[in-house]
């Protein structure tokens, strides 16, 4: 049988294992049908019949060895001598074996379906992962299916074909013509046997699976046999290409001594089907395809009756059995055959059977198998993949079934491809693709075993425990090496088409229900790295905002929302809640069916932000729990946000024109809202004054003043950070960062910054604490790639009689020192100043001239809160009241200076009085300093969060 293409060898025969099982694991899903539950009942119960040996034993056997067995063994041998055949296999297997342990442990961890490896990998590692592979797997089994059919048309022509031009018929049975339109007609006339098998149902071959078996392991006995019955003799070696010159005959000499050492040493030749120059690398990747097909077992897992038992016990078992096989063949062929017969015909076990047609009738029997056992394991893969909705409705046909639960849509789209796939003529074409399809599945069964384990997840407990996250580990990179080894350019193709597909599945696939390996896996290193952030090393120079922000409603919000999530400088960002009632007089927690809609919200809105809810008495309660309990480890909020408290009313900036009724365009109409999808079921903003954008409540209670005031002093008692946002409901960042007209050679977008305490005349400081938190913020926001063209303007305030010009360079260089850029601008207030002593008198005006100026822009250390606090307590009562006309005359001085108009500003937010009933005077100061201001955030800082330090 002289053979035209040679390395049959690169995958004639991996399909069979994976595909033979499918096909039965696919008899495992009928449609229900109206009718045919005792049918069903049936088959169920036949299905759960197989044991061991049948189950797992018999479909990797015949998976393993297929032709590969009889055309390729002498290989090995002949190319690369007895002792690197040995370390070839022993290497394979080392390589095999660490998938197989990764597959016992992921078979005996819960129940399969249909799909085999698809199902395994997609349940672990989710829906990308199982999606990506599931195609590969699919297009490695139509192309097995294709090179199947090839290698038996091969088969057929090389006994029963007229021999090419130049060449001399040997038989009187060559009767069939040969040529590539002729090979695929004959492969066409054979894909078609296979699709009326598989058209009629699985059963027909799972039925024939133990005669195959019996056949293809008579064959192997009368192969060893041979070895010691057929006396020595010469054999006719194939015929060379035309004009090719060489021996003709070589021996079979029996056991000999030297027959054994001239076998022993490699000794590389040119291939004589291919005349290219065989190497360690192409030898070994053509032994490897005769260890694989590992996973036929945990394929046939839905008609085991105890698949936990059987899997891992009958695929070792194939394995050994396997690998004692090629080691006593390779032993046998290096003891009876000159290295000549080795090297010049891959098919001399059939010249020295006992019986010649024995050789040809496994191969034939094999091959026709593996091809009908692929078709049938595409067509399951693909059906597998079209239940799981994967790629939506492109593959909704690929679900429908016959009465029996066949699954013939699939079994004709696969036929289809394995139909194109023949046109391209040339098994070595595709052989070295279905390879390394099949590997980078391997390798995906390890990464998910892996992934398991390295998640320690608790219901990953399976019962075969002979692995380890090394033996995955080994799986991987021994898959990866064989692929690049086998071809790097299809290697990397292949790799690369999975990753694309990953990403396509990822973005345009429905979410599932399996659960994420990426979650466990998040959640895992989250935990870890959680206990290593230690807050005794936290450190100023590695400063950064973490913020929680305080939210009623959302729907008022959006603005603020999206702000604050680019001023938190890759920081902690919660969105915090606080609902009013009492757990005690509630039959369940009111909260935990709001956390969709807020998580929603935040993939909406596409901010980086945790939700954090909590049930109080009061709001002030409900903000000290968030406070409290936010955070974990070293991630705590150090910035509290609030809304500002104030009579805007707020606008619902939620609502999607495409859910609104044409009959009605009020937004907060009832029909609108219930037609409106899960992001939106947050309470109507109707009745609702924008008080810390907590308005009403349900129950009828609104935050006041005394408790708004309260809330500031209270986090800043707990060292928080302080920020009021004002004027944020009408805020569109969008619209704010892109103007619709720019003035040429003058940037559009402005921030104004006023880092002195505005409601302190006598005793402002521009490097204080709080003012140097101000310029962080603002320089935070400045650095965000949005807003790098946003121009910070810096304001100075002075007093006339006293000099600009060296306040203006020491804040420049202070400036310079902490690397921020913002443009200064000295701004006189003497009109302001003189309104504010007005209402105070002289009384220790002396006293504040002569050290005012020596406290303007000294280091922060110098300025220490509490000294500031004590300060401010040593005036008498009416000492630190500020006038309303002063209020107004600041306020009309910021607007004044807004040429052009800022996008935001920042400003400084004194402490609120230590005396609590002074709280609704503070509140009204603030409500006048920053009336009519647009965007705006008071802030105040009581950590040091700056360092020119290296």
């Amino acid at each position: 049988m002289t053979e035209r293409t040679p390395l049959l060898h690169y995958r004639l025969s991996t399909s069979v294992n994976e595909s033979e099982l499918r096909s039965q694991a696919g008899q495992q899903a009928p449609v229900h049908k109206p009718g045919s539950q005792g049918r069903r009942a049936a088959q169920q119960k036949q299905q759960k019949k197989l044991s061991t040996f049948f189950g797992v034993v018999i479909p990797t056997l015949l998976s393993m060895f297929s032709v590969v067995v009889f055309l390729r063994i002498g290989l090995a041998v002949g190319q690369a001598g007895l002792y690197q055949a040995i370390a070839m296999y022993v290497v394979a297997y080392i390589i095999i074996c660490m998938t197989v342990l990764s597959v016992c442990a992921i078979s005996t961890n819960g129940a399969l379906d249909a799909g085999g490896a698809y199902y395994m990998i997609s349940r672990a590692l989710g829906p990308e992962f199982g999606g990506s592979i599931g195609i590969m797997f699919f297009l490695a089994n139509v192309c097995g299916s294709a090179l199947m059919v090839l290698g038996l048309v091969e088969a057929i022509l090389s006994t029963f074909g007229v021999p090419e031009a130049g060449n001399v018929a040997t038989s009187h049975y060559q009767v069939l013509p040969s040529g590539y339109w002729w090979s695929l007609l004959y492969g066409t006339g054979i894909a078609l046997l296979c699709l009326l098998v598989c058209l009629v149902g699985a059963h027909i071959y799972a039925k024939t699976t133990f005669l195959i078996f019996v056949i293809v392991i008579v064959v192997l006995i009368t192969v060893f046999i041979s070895f010691f019955a057929v006396h020595p003799q010469s054999i006719t070696l194939p015929d060379l290409k035309p004009n090719a010159t060489g021996p003709t005959t070589a021996n079979f000499t029996g056991f000999k001594l030297d027959t054994l050492l001239g076998n022993i040493w490699a000794d590389y030749t040119v291939d004589y089907t291919t005349q290219t120059t065989m190497t360690f690398a192409t030898v070994f990747a053509v032994m490897f395809n005769g260890c694989t097909g590992i996973m036929a077992g945990s394929n046939m897992s839905g008609d085991l009756k105890n698949p936990s038992y059987s899997i891992p016990r009958g695929t070792i078992t194939a394995v050994i059995f396997t690998f004692i096989v090629y080691i006593m063949l390779s032993v046998l062929v290096a003891c009876t055959c000159d290295r000549l017969l080795l090297q010049r015909d891959y098919s001399f076990l059939r010249d020295i059977n006992v019986w010649h047609p024995f050789v040809i009738i496994g191969v034939y029997s094999s091959t026709l198998s593996a091809a009908m056992s692929n078709l049938i394991g595409a067509s399951r893969v693909l059906y597998a993949m079209a239940k799981d909705d994967l790629f939506g409705k492109a593959l909704w046909l690929a679900k429908k079934t016959s009465h029996s639960g066949n699954p013939w849509v699939s079994v004709l789209i696969s036929w289809f491809l394995v139909q194109l796939v023949l046109f391209s003529g040339k098994l070595n074409t595709i052989a070295s693709i279905v390879t390394i399809f099949f590997l980078l599945v391997y390798a995906a069964v390890d990464l998910a075993c892996l992934a398991l384990e390295w998640a320690s997840a608790p219901n990953f407990r399976p019962t075969f425990r002979y692995f380890t996250w090394h033996t995955c580990i080994l799986g991987i990179i021994g898959c990866a090496i064989m692929m690049f080894l086998i071809n790097a350019i299809y290697a990397s193709a292949s790799i690369a088409f999975m990753l694309l597909l990953l990403l396509l599945i990822h973005y345009l696939s429905p979410t599932s229900s399996w659960g994420y390996i990426s979650q466990a896996l998040i959640f895992h290193q989250v935990r870890k790295y959680l206990l290593m952030l230690d807050v005794r090393k936290d450190h100023v120079k590695f400063w950064r905002p973490q913020i929680l922000l305080m939210v009623s409603n959302p729907r008022s919000s959006v603005g603020l929302i999206t702000f604050i999530n680019d001023i938190k400088k890759s920081g902690l960002y919660v969105l915090g809640h606080v609902q009013l009632g009492d757990l005690n007089t509630l039959p369940s927690d009111p909260l935990q069916a709001q956390y969709e809609s807020w998580l929603s919200l935040v993939d909406h809105l596409n901010i980086k932000a945790f939700v954090n809810l909590t049930l109080a008495d009061s709001v002030r309660h409900g903000v000290q729990h968030l406070l409290f309990i936010s955070g974990l480890g070293g991630m705590r909020p150090n910035t509290l946000v609030l809304g500002f408290y104030d009579d805007c009313l707020p606008k619902d900036k939620l609502i999607d024109p495409s859910m609104s009724s044409p009959q009605s365009t009020d937004p907060s109409a009832p029909s609108q809202e219930l037609e409106q999808p899960p992001l939106f079921h947050f309470a109507s903003l109707r009745g609702s004054s924008n008080r810390l954008d907590y308005g009403e409540f349900g129950d009828g209670k609104v935050l006041g003043p005394q408790e708004y005031v309260a809330i500031i002093a209270d986090a800043m008692k707990m060292l928080k950070n302080v920020v009021l946002a004002r004027y944020f409901n009408n805020f569109d960042r969008a619209q704010v960062l892109s103007p619709p007209s720019c003035t040429p050679g003058k940037r559009a977008v402005y921030v104004d910054v006023w880092p002195v305490n505005l409601l302190r005349p006598d005793s402002c400081s521009y490097v204080d604490t709080c003012s140097l938190f101000l310029l962080q913020l603002a320089c935070i926001l400045n650095m965000v790639r949005d807003w790098r063209k946003a121009t910070l303007r810096l304001f100075l305030c002075v007093e006339e009689g006293r000099s600009v010009r060296g306040p203006e360079e020491k804040l420049g260089q202070l400036l310079k020192d902490l690397r921020i850029k913002a443009q200064i601008h000295p701004v006189p207030w003497d009109q302001q100043v003189a309104l504010h002593w007005q209402r105070q008198g002289n009384w220790g005006k002396k006293q504040l001239d002569a050290t005012t100026e020596e406290k303007n822009l000294q280091p922060e250390e110098e300025e220490d809160e509490e000294n500031e606090e004590d300060y401010v307590n040593s005036f008498p009562s009416n000492a630190t009241r500020v006038s309303d006309d002063y209020l107004s005359a600041v306020n009309k001085l910021i607007l004044d200076q807004a040429r052009p108009q800022p996008a935001v500003r920042f400003l400084y937010l004194p402490r609120p009085p230590a005396d609590t009933r002074r709280y609704t005077a503070y509140l009204r100061q603030l409500e006048l300093l920053t009336q009519d201001l647009g965007p705006t955030l008071l802030i105040h800082g009581v950590t040091p969060v700056i360092t020119t330090d290296l």
